[in-house]
């Protein structure tokens, strides 16, 4: 089951916008300090960049992802999460609003 709200929450409310729109995602930090960020990919093939180990789940929507180093695209959907490693990249093939929770660290 996918994560529906988070309470006690920070919102940073000026949104981090990539790729001309197609990702729209607000920073939250929760009452331990830990950070994430919820958005929104629109339609596109998109490259992300990591500098730090993320897990990314899925809310609502579906993507299919491709890790770096890896040759197969894997379907994610509600509910589902990978795990994309610090310092490396993954692909994501969206067909409708994907809407995520990244969880840093």
């Amino acid at each position: 089951m996918s994560t529906t709200q988070f309470d006690g929450v920070t919102v940073h409310t000026q949104a981090n916008v990539y790729f001309d729109g197609k990702c729209v995602s607000h920073g939250i930090t929760l009452a331990d300090g830990t950070k994430k960020s919820v958005g929104v990919v629109l339609p596109a093939t998109l490259t992300f960049n990591t500098g730090a180990p993320e897990i990314m789940e899925c809310v609502a929507g579906g993507c299919e992802y491709l890790l770096s180093g890896s040759s197969t695209w894997v379907k994610s959907g509600p509910g589902d999460s990978f795990s994309v490693p610090g310092n490396s990249s993954f692909q994501i093939r969206v067909t409708e609003p994907y809407h995520y929770i990244c969880h840093f660290g």
